[in-house]
């Protein structure tokens, strides 16, 4: 990916929470047929190892494990990109536009790309622990009074459910950031942007105004 300095994030808890806050991953691998790509919910953990790992499971069918089952511990290097908040922004937003027309339209967005090495677990005791993990995790996060649990349903039944799908570990060897938000934009034009995205109920305007402050942190702090 190619990443100018300026929209380079590099602090490993904000990449962290980029990951946990968006955990829809796109999982890219290059099997039999060449580039393929599949969208799965993954739990990270970031204490796990140097750089931590990503956990979560496919279905028993999907080739992507079909293609390795020969041989389940064999360690296959993959990518997972998580996609943040995003959105068009209009050059018409920047008060400098209006003085000098010299902007174009472009794109702000948040991106993290986990570089690391993919196994799979062909067994119902790490299944049935990932699957759990995940339920609490999301459930916790949907609301209500009494969230699901596994329990929930008839044990014959969950079961059945577990034995369709295997488990996928993705040992993390490499996170890179990408938070395009305007960084190299004059702080009126920023400004300006992002409150227009939030009148628009785009999340990643209010990622513009906190990258805004950490600017003017750093300013301070130099």
């Amino acid at each position: 990916m190619y990443v100018p300095p300026w929209f380079a994030e590099t602090r490993p808890e904000v990449l962290h929470a980029a990951i946990s806050g968006h955990p829809l991953g796109t999982l890219v691998t290059h099997g039999p047929d060449g580039l393929d790509a599949n969208h799965i919910p993954f739990e990270f953990e970031p204490g796990f190892g140097s750089g931590g790992r990503l956990i979560g499971h496919v279905a028993r069918a999907n080739p992507v494990w079909s293609d390795a089952k020969d041989n389940a511990a064999e360690k296959r290097d993959v990518l997972v990109i998580f996609q943040g908040p995003e959105a068009y922004v209009s050059p018409n937003w920047y008060p400098s536009k209006h003085e000098t027309h010299r902007q174009v339209p472009t794109w702000n967005y948040q991106v993290v790309h986990v570089h690391g090495q993919m196994i799979f677990h062909d067994d119902e005791k790490y299944v049935r622990g990932v699957v759990a993990r995940l339920t609490r995790t999301h459930e916790s996060q949907a609301g209500g009074d009494k969230p699901w649990r596994m329990t929930d349903s008839a044990p014959d039944y969950i079961d059945g459910m577990l034995k369709n799908i295997v488990g996928v570990e993705i040992v993390v060897t490499k996170i890179v950031g990408k938070f395009k938000l305007s960084q190299n934009r004059e702080a009126r034009d920023r400004t300006n942007a992002a409150q227009q995205l939030i009148e628009r109920g785009k999340a990643v305007g209010q990622s513009i105004l906190d990258i805004d402050k950490d600017i003017e942190k750093d300013r301070s702090d130099a």
